[in-house]
């Protein structure tokens, strides 16, 4: 064999050999990382048993230490059910104040923003124009009445001649005619002094109603008209106020057998948050229909006010109280999970151990829920820490309220505090 040919020969082998060098240095790498490495750690967490809780690197750990929880005790107690639904405030009346005469404005009598009462002065027009009509009136009834008084004394003269046959009965009629007259003018001339004194009233404008003055829509010295529609100012009454709501149609059996009931139903509006209360109020009507195309049917409600918290146009969230449950088993709202197999609490058992129990909830107010059906009152559940827990898993609990009786099913003994420290989550091979 020639040296070319040994030379093409070796060269053939070459990529087998360099295919067997990678597959060995893969499985020397794998050993030291899979085997080596999972068999020093298996050692040193033999070497220390405070690694076990929360270590997925360590074998056996999370039976070992229990995992820290804070739970309660399910009560026995009253909770309110209540129905809820966004709404605006509306003012109970709203008046646009415009002038009912035409002139100039001459001051305005109200500070913007002000509470005024009904019949307070909020602006002045210049009434001279309206005195000069008083005036004409006056002297057109001083003359018609001057006119009367000396047709009924021609009127007397002529009924006594023709008595008397001294003269006409034609005579006597065209007198009678004319003292008529004048007396239909005298009514009209009264007319006229009552129409200029009722334009002196309107150069007084006055508060139809009582409430909170708007911003004003136009300035002193400004001319007004009665065919304005901007108006003077508005004025919105506060107190009491409004409340309009929508409640779903689902909802209206319930309220209707409430009201039917002349049953007074309660009211409190809440920010738009619902963390704080603004007011509390009183159910008035429903509407008569429902609306099809939202499915939701309109409540009005009424609030005193008196301080002011309520605002025209505000949105709030009004919560309605149609029935208050009695002896319902009650937990904290934070104790209740969501799966897929629906809602569900973990229930601490005797041996210090938690069990996966789905429960079917009920009304709900503040942090606290009703538990309907899988859970009796005094059993203890996880509030605080289920993100670390299975079924089975081992606990060791911290009660939220240690003031409240131990009820069945609730462990017995101290329970011992939590221990975030020893339960927290190491890395391998870190101190």
């Amino acid at each position: 064999m020639t040296s070319e040919e040994t030379g093409a020969k070796r060269r053939r082998y070459l990529p087998l050999l360099g295919l067997v060098l990678v597959g060995l240095a893969a499985a020397l790498a794998y050993w030291h990382w899979f085997g080596g490495g999972l068999a020093g750690q298996g050692s040193a967490d033999r070497g220390n048993p405070g690694r076990g809780a929360g270590n997925p690197g360590g074998r056996g750990g999370a039976q070992a230490r229990p995992v820290p929880v804070v739970a309660a005790a399910a009560r026995t107690g009253a909770i309110k059910v209540y129905l809820r639904g966004l709404g605006t405030v509306t003012a109970r009346n709203t008046v646009t104040v415009r002038t009912q005469v035409d002139g100039q404005l001459m001051r305005l009598a109200f500070t913007e923003g002000q509470t005024v009462k009904a019949g307070d002065l909020l602006a002045e027009i210049d009434p001279r124009p309206f005195q000069v009509l008083l005036l004409q009136a006056q002297g057109a009834l001083a003359r018609d009445q001057a006119l009367l008084d000396n047709a009924r004394v021609d009127l007397e003269r002529y009924r006594t001649l023709y008595q008397q046959d001294s003269g006409s009965k034609q005579q006597w009629d065209t007198q009678k005619a004319l003292a008529a007259q004048y007396e239909g003018a005298i009514k009209t001339d009264l007319a006229q002094i009552e129409s200029a004194k009722l334009q002196l009233t309107y150069a007084r404008i006055k508060a139809p109603i009582g409430g909170r003055v708007g911003l004003r829509l136009v300035d002193a010295g400004n001319i007004v008209r009665a065919a304005d529609a901007t108006g003077l100012a508005v004025i919105t009454e506060v107190e009491p106020i409004l409340v309009i709501f929508t409640l779903p149609e689902d909802d209206l059996q319930t309220v209707l057998k409430q009201v039917r009931a002349d049953t007074r139903l309660t009211v409190d509006a809440y920010d738009k948050a619902q963390k704080t209360k603004l007011a509390g109020g009183v159910l008035l009507t429903l509407d008569n229909q429902i609306d099809p195309t939202t499915g939701t049917i309109r409540l009005k409600a009424e609030f005193p006010n008196e301080d002011g918290r309520l605002f025209p146009n505000q949105f709030v969230n009004a919560h309605l109280l149609v029935d208050t449950l009695h002896d319902a088993t009650l937990i904290p709202t934070a104790a209740v999970q969501r799966g897929v197999q629906g809602t569900y609490v973990y229930v601490v058992g005797l041996q210090q151990s938690v069990s996966v129990r789905p429960v079917t909830l009920g009304a709900a107010e503040g942090d606290e829920v009703a538990v309907s059906e899988g859970l009796a009152p005094g059993e203890l559940v996880v509030v605080d820490g289920t993100d670390k827990l299975r079924e089975g898993a081992k606990v060791a609990v911290g009660e939220r309220d240690a003031a409240k009786p131990a009820g069945p099913g609730t462990p017995t003994g101290s329970a011992p505090e939590p221990a975030p420290a020893e339960g927290r989550r190491r890395r391998p091979g870190v101190p």
